[in-house]
C-alpha cells in the first residue's frame, strides 16, 4: 500500500485509507475526531504512538471524543464506560461491546488511518467468543438474568471456556437494560434486550426463563429450581441482584399500587398512568425518574418523600432542592418530610394516599420506590455468609466462603478498592458488570481482583446527573459552577479527601475524575477548593 499517495489511490481494493492529520497536529495525551471515507474515527496519541478505534461508545453512542483520556484509556463521557485506545476493547462498563480498531501509519510527517471496506459501517465489535463443545461435562450455573450474570457468560466464552453455561432467570425475558425502565417506560421488549435470541444460541449459552432458586445444596453441588428440578453445578453464580422493597401500611396490597422490577411493571404503570392521577412514594433514584416520566403523561404527579428534598442523603440538600424545582415547573407536586400511613381504596382499587399529617392525595395510580431488598432468601439454611442486611459477603476475587461458589451484582457486599476495602453494598449497573467480569475471570482461574470505581447516572427530563466514587459519610460539599443555573461540578469530601463526585453539563469531569481514580489517584479538599482544576487533567 503507497501511504505517500492520496486517500484511496493505489490502494489495495479491500481497504480505505485515508491522510487524517499532519503529525505535529496531535500531542502526547491528545486526541482527535477525523474521518475516513464515511467513518468517524477517533485518533488517539500517547506515549508517542498513534492509535485509531471507533468514536462512539458501545453503549449509547456518546462521542468518545468529549470524554476522558487517561493514560491508554478513554472514557465515556455519558455513563462512565471505557476502552483502551490500542486495542478498542472495552475494560470499564457499561457497555458490552469493544471498538473497532484500525491501522495507522505514520509516513514522511503524514498520519494515515486504514480500514478495512467490510467494516467501514461497525460502529462497535463483539469481543472474540468460543462456543460450548459437546461432551465437556463441566457446567456453570448462573442464577440471576441480570448485567452480572450476561458479563459473566460472555466473559467465560471470551476466556476459551468450553464447557456448559445455564442462565436462570425468573424474567420473562433475558437479560435486559434495566435502567431504562425507570426513564422510557413505554419501551417495546426486544428494544430493550441486551443481546438478541440468536446471541445465546450461536455461543452456546442456555438462558432459562420464568424459572428461580429455591435452595442451594452446596455439599451436592445443586441448585433447586421452583418448577421443581434438580441442577447440578461445578461452578455456581449468585447473582439474584434486589427486589423492590414493598410499602408495609393497610392498602398495600389494592389495585393500582405498584412496584417497578419488571419489564411489565414498567409498561403497566406508563398504561394505567395516562391521563389518571399519579402518586409516587419515594424521592430517590426510581421515584425521581418515574415522576418525571409521567409529569407529561399523568394528570397529576404527586411525590412523598421523608426527607426535606430528594436525594438528599446522597447527592446532599442543594441537588436535590434544585432536582425539585426542575420537576415542579413540569407541575409535579412534593409533600416532603412526609411519611404513608395509609393507602385508601374503594372497591379493591386505590383512590388515595393518607400522609403522616392528616392530608390525603387523589390517587389512581401508587407507584411505590424506597428501596431494594437482596434477593438472598433461597440460601437460608445453606451455609453461605450473608450480612445483616441480606447481601451476600464475597472478597475482592467475588469469591463466597463456599468454594466454587461466586456472587455478582446488587446481592453483594463486597470490598471497595478506592474506600480502603471497605465492604460496602452498591446497586449500580456497572458495578454490576465488572463483577460479573471479576467473577468468571477467577473461575478459569485467571486471578482478578475488583478494583472499579462506582459510577452511575439519574436522569430527569431529559438532563443527566453523573455521579462517581462512594460518597457515604461524607461530611462536605464543594461546588464549582452553580446549583441553581443548573450547571455545577459537586465534589463530596470525607475526611480532608474527595470521596466522590456529582456533576451537571460539566462534561467530561466525573468521567475524569473516575478515570484518576481508577489509577490510584488520591485528591484532597484542598484541591477540590482551588480555584485552578488543572489537577483533573493530570
Amino acid at each position: 500500500m503507497n501511504h505517500g499517495q492520496e486517500p484511496g489511490e493505489g490502494a489495495d481494493q479491500d481497504v480505505v485509507t485515508g491522510l487524517v492529520c499532519q503529525e505535529a497536529d496531535l500531542k502526547d495525551g491528545q486526541m482527535k475526531e477525523v474521518k475516513v471515507g464515511d467513518q468517524e474515527v477517533l485518533l488517539v496519541r500517547t506515549q508517542g504512538q498513534y492509535s485509531a478505534v471507533g468514536s462512539r461508545c458501545s453503549h449509547y453512542n456518546a462521542p468518545l471524543i468529549k470524554g476522558a483520556l487517561v493514560g491508554d484509556r478513554v472514557r465515556c463521557p455519558f455513563h462512565g464506560a471505557c476502552f483502551n485506545v490500542r486495542t478498542g476493547d472495552i475494560e470499564e462498563y457499561p457497555g458490552l461491546d469493544s471498538l473497532p480498531s484500525y491501522k495507522v501509519k505514520v509516513e514522511d510527517g503524514k498520519v494515515y488511518v486504514s480500514i478495512n471496506k467490510n467494516s467501514l459501517k461497525l460502529t462497535k465489535r463483539v469481543k472474540e467468543m468460543c462456543s460450548m463443545v459437546p461432551g465437556i461435562k463441566h457446567t456453570i450455573l448462573l442464577i440471576g438474568g441480570g448485567p452480572a450474570s450476561l458479563v459473566c457468560a460472555e466473559t467465560l466464552r471470551q476466556n476459551c471456556y468450553q464447557g456448559r453455561i445455564i442462565m436462570v432467570t425468573k424474567d420473562n425475558i433475558p437479560p435486559f437494560d434495566k435502567p431504562k425502565l425507570s426513564k422510557a417506560m413505554n419501551v417495546d421488549s426486544s428494544s430493550i434486550l441486551l443481546r438478541p435470541s440468536d446471541f445465546y444460541q450461536q455461543y452456546g449459552i442456555e438462558v432459562w426463563t420464568q424459572k428461580e432458586a429455591v435452595s442451594v445444596d452446596t455439599a451436592d453441588k445443586a441448585v433447586k429450581l421452583s418448577d421443581g428440578t434438580l441442577q447440578h453445578y461445578d461452578q455456581l453464580l449468585i447473582s439474584t441482584g434486589c427486589r423492590a422493597r414493598p410499602l408495609d401500611c393497610p392498602g398495600w396490597d389494592l389495585k393500582g399500587v405498584t412496584l417497578l422490577q419488571r419489564y411489565e411493571d414498567a409498561k403497566e404503570i406508563h398504561n394505567a398512568c395516562l391521563g389518571q392521577k399519579a402518586v409516587v412514594i419515594g424521592a430517590s433514584f426510581i421515584g425521581m425518574e418515574v415522576a418525571s416520566y409521567l409529569s407529561d403523561k399523568a394528570a397529576s404527579v404527586a411525590v412523598v418523600g421523608p426527607s426535606r428534598y430528594p436525594f438528599e442523603k446522597s447527592l446532599g440538600p442543594e441537588i436535590g432542592k434544585m432536582s425539585m424545582q426542575m420537576l415542579e415547573e413540569q407541575n409535579v407536586k412534593f409533600c416532603m418530610n412526609e411519611r404513608v400511613t395509609e393507602i385508601q381504596g374503594e372497591n379493591g382499587k386505590v383512590k388515595g394516599v393518607l400522609l403522616k399529617s392528616g392530608r390525603v392525595l387523589e390517587a389512581d395510580v401508587v407507584i411505590v420506590g424506597i428501596g431494594v431488598i437482596p434477593n438472598s432468601d433461597f440460601l437460608l439454611g445453606s451455609e453461605l455468609e450473608v450480612n445483616s442486611g441480606k447481601a451476600v459477603i464475597v472478597d475482592k476475587f467475588m469469591r463466597t466462603n463456599i468454594p466454587d461458589i461466586f456472587s455478582a451484582g446488587d446481592v453483594t457486599s463486597f470490598p471497595l478498592s478506592i474506600r480502603g476495602d471497605q465492604r460496602v453494598n452498591v446497586g449500580h449497573w456497572q458495578m454490576s458488570q465488572a463483577q460479573g467480569r471479576v467473577a468468571a475471570l477467577n473461575m478459569v482461574k485467571k486471578q482478578t481482583k475488583c478494583e472499579s470505581v462506582p459510577f452511575f447516572w439519574t436522569v430527569l427530563l431529559g438532563k443527566s446527573i453523573r455521579y462517581t466514587g462512594y460518597g457515604e459519610g461524607y461530611t462536605e460539599i464543594i461546588f464549582k459552577g452553580k446549583v441553581e443555573e443548573r450547571k455545577f461540578l459537586a465534589f463530596y469530601i470525607k475526611d480532608d479527601e474527595v470521596v466522590a463526585a456529582a456533576s451537571l453539563m460539566f462534561d467530561p469531569a466525573v468521567a475524569r475524575l473516575a478515570e484518576l481514580m481508577a489509577t490510584g489517584h488520591v485528591f484532597t479538599k484542598a484541591q477540590a477548593q482551588a480555584d485552578d482544576l488543572s489537577w483533573l487533567q493530570m
